[in-house]
């Protein structure tokens, strides 16, 4: 027997308002909703869900690396760029197999967690 795909993941989080305003605002991760009386929010990515929360205590202190696909990395990397966000690393191949390459380029939440936006584009010509 194996555990089974991922369906959620933790971030934790300082603000919980900027954090929501960052995802669901500026990234556009589609928001599901805030825990009534807590720092607590949700919202859907794909099939995971993303909870987004101020953890109880240090030792429960979450540090993620989140991927998320786009269509055409340079045409997102533009919109968010025009919009204030600091980017670590532009767009660049970070590898190329067969009739495919991977794009990638890196930036932080409000929470200095890293996030990557990824495109696998096909190889053409």
């Amino acid at each position: 027997m194996a555990v089974g795909p991922v369906t959620q993941i933790h971030i934790s989080v300082k603000n919980i308002y900027s954090s929501i305003g960052f995802y669901r605002d500026i990234l556009g991760v589609p928001f599901l909703f805030k825990v009534p009386e807590q720092p607590v929010a949700f919202f859907q990515s794909g099939a995971v869900r993303l909870c987004l929360g101020k953890p109880e205590s240090p030792e429960q202190a979450t540090k993620v690396t989140l991927y998320f696909s786009v269509d055409d990395i340079d045409v997102e990397y533009a919109r968010l760029a025009k919009i204030g966000v600091d980017f670590l690393k532009e767009p660049h191949m970070v590898r190329r197999s067969g009739l495919q390459e991977i794009w990638m380029a890196f930036l932080r939440d409000p929470d200095g967690h890293h996030l990557g936006l990824m495109e696998e584009r096909a190889i053409t010509g």
